[in-house]
């Protein structure tokens, strides 16, 4: 069955996958200890606060390679590195769960939206939802935050993931424009790529 998923995807597509996971952990690994200096006196999950620029590599990876799916591959590469090095805040094996979740996400609201991230909207949508998604399960597998510490939480998490929904988006607007990856349209029927939906 995986076999089958990995076969829409190029040798080329795997490698970018593999090397928006990999800046994705290094990227985490650097800003973690900075982010906890403003969410611990909050008292909420750092995630929740810097998944935006977390969340960003995901969508930059199905941006990229202009495949469904490659999201949640890339947040699966993920937690394999992490589970295998510990950098970037290892689970254990619960990281398959929380770092494969939010790709999966995106990868959902991208198919029943059928945008490609061609769109503000869409990218803007598609980083929240995963940083909603991945906050909800750090705090399933550890914290079990109280209702209203939660709730803040996923209000922090849903700026910061609308936050990295427009970074990546003007990133894959200045990776098109100089053609450096393929335009892209939410209908097939359309030629022009579009800022709005």
């Amino acid at each position: 069955m995986m076999q089958k998923a990995l076969q829409r995807f190029s040798v080329k597509d795997l490698i970018l996958i593999s090397a928006m996971a990999a800046l994705g952990i290094a990227v985490k690994a650097v800003l973690t200890p900075i982010i906890h200096l403003a969410s611990v006196p909050l008292f909420i999950p750092g995630g929740a606060l810097g998944g935006g620029l977390y969340m960003m590599w995901l969508l930059l990876a199905s941006g990229i390679t202009g495949k469904l799916g490659a999201a949640t591959l890339t947040g699966l590469v993920q937690a394999i590195i992490v589970i295998l090095t510990g950098v970037g805040g290892s689970h254990g094996v619960l990281s398959l769960f929380s770092y494969t979740l939010p790709g999966l996400a995106i990868d959902i609201w991208l198919l029943l939206s059928r945008h490609r991230l061609c769109c503000l909207t869409c990218a803007f949508v598609a980083c929240i939802l995963a940083n909603l998604c991945g906050t909800m399960a750090v705090n399933m597998i550890f914290f079990r935050l109280p209702t209203i510490p939660l709730l803040l939480s996923l209000t922090v998490a849903a700026f910061s993931g609308g936050v990295g929904g427009v970074l990546s988006w003007h990133l894959l607007v200045a990776l098109r424009k100089f053609d450096i990856i393929p335009q892209v349209t939410e209908d097939k029927n359309r030629e022009e790529p579009h800022e709005r939906c």
